[in-house]
């Protein structure tokens, strides 16, 4: 089959599709990248995947969306894919009415996170979102989720009666506990090898609760905070870097940036932390589990399915600073606790989130027959 994987930006398409992309091709099939252009697609191109880019705006602009479904229509009349496989919401439903418009035969969707579930969202953006995401069901053929949640959600509330969880998954071999990766990065960073760091892994926004995370951290003394991550151009909102700068940390922050090395920088770290007010299934709860970090996470959909409390993690309410300070107070002060929820941890991902499994779930519902 030829067929076009479809994401909003050059990030979500270099380290949530890339695996995927990869995986079907192993399979004979010929897959095309479509997504904003942006840096991160050398690495996909350098691969031999060939990326077109599309006019998408991840901002509420009707004659902006109205232009990118039309360059996707034009799009995949001149390509004529046998699949169109979309992700993320504004994207996804954009591509999957132009595969329904320009006659696609098979249309699949996989849903990172619902935005109607976000609480945090006003109710005009959540009564959109559900409308979006309702009437995209109706040109959907394969309707995939990551989450076992929000699979539910779709068969309840009439979205997608065929909803399938496929999960997330990252690669063992590559996530793991690295005790020379351990001693190499703390030694660039000028980390003593006894001092416990709490690592973050995300886009720097505000919805991934830095705020509540830089409160916590004042109250954790002793303990450095890494931050792998950047804000994206087309991010809005507050710079959260500036904010943390300025939250009074001290040498104990480490503003990293964006790194390629994500899995050094955990197996460096001892404890991971996301407490975000929105997920889907994060990935890097997966990657953090799997180098055998205990997760402090908010009980949110997603974190609740991923993280078993007091075995492999704790969780905590969202935008509260208080349980989020005494988790990690915990955690720093036990070490056998948190080598224990590692390992149970580890064990965990191992069993629901291996990648190669994940692929091949999904591999198989893509090459379905209807």
């Amino acid at each position: 089959m030829k067929i076009l994987e479809i994401t909003n930006v050059d990030f979500s398409l270099r380290h949530f599709l890339l695996p995927l992309m990869r995986a079907l091709r192993t399979r004979g099939h010929d897959v095309v990248g479509v997504c904003a252009e942006g840096p991160l697609l050398a690495d996909v191109r350098a691969e031999g995947f060939r990326v077109i880019a599309a006019p998408f705006a991840r901002r509420v602009s009707p004659l902006a969306h109205w232009r990118a479904f039309n360059a996707l229509v034009v799009l995949m009349r001149a390509e004529r894919p046998d699949l169109v496989h979309a992700h993320m919401p504004i994207s996804s439903f954009l591509a999957r009415l132009a595969a329904w418009r320009a006659g696609v035969p098979r249309i699949a969707f996989t849903c990172h996170g619902f935005l109607f579930n976000n609480a945090q969202a006003a109710w005009p953006q959540r009564t959109a979102s559900f409308a979006m995401e309702w009437l995209g069901g109706r040109v959907t053929d394969v309707f995939l989720t990551v989450s076992t949640e929000e699979a539910a959600d779709a068969r309840r509330l009439g979205i997608a009666r065929h909803a399938v969880a496929v999960g997330n998954g990252r690669d063992p071999a590559i996530f793991r506990p690295d005790p020379a990766a351990r001693a190499r990065l703390r030694e660039a960073l000028g980390t003593p090898a006894d001092r416990v760091v709490v690592v973050a892994v995300s886009r720097l926004v505000a919805r991934k609760g830095y705020r509540e995370l830089a409160a916590a951290m004042r109250e954790v003394p002793g303990a450095e905070l890494w931050v792998a991550g950047e804000r994206l151009d087309s991010d809005r909102g507050e710079d959260m870097a500036a904010m943390l700068r300025a939250a009074g940390l001290g040498d104990r922050l480490r503003l990293l940036g964006y790194r390629a090395d994500v899995a050094a920088v955990l197996a460096a770290a001892d404890i991971f932390v996301l407490p975000s007010y929105f997920e889907g299934l994060p990935m890097s709860v997966i990657e953090a589990m799997l180098t055998g970090l205990p997760v402090v996470a908010t009980a949110i959909r997603g974190p609740r399915e991923q993280v078993v409390p007091d075995v492999t993690g704790l969780l905590v309410p969202a935008r509260a600073v208080a349980p989020l300070t005494a988790a990690l107070r915990r955690l720093t002060g036990d070490p056998a606790l948190r080598a224990a929820m590692g390992e149970a941890g580890r064990a965990r991902a191992l069993e629901f989130y291996d990648e190669a499994q994940v692929l091949a779930r999904t591999v198989a519902l893509l090459e379905a027959p209807d």
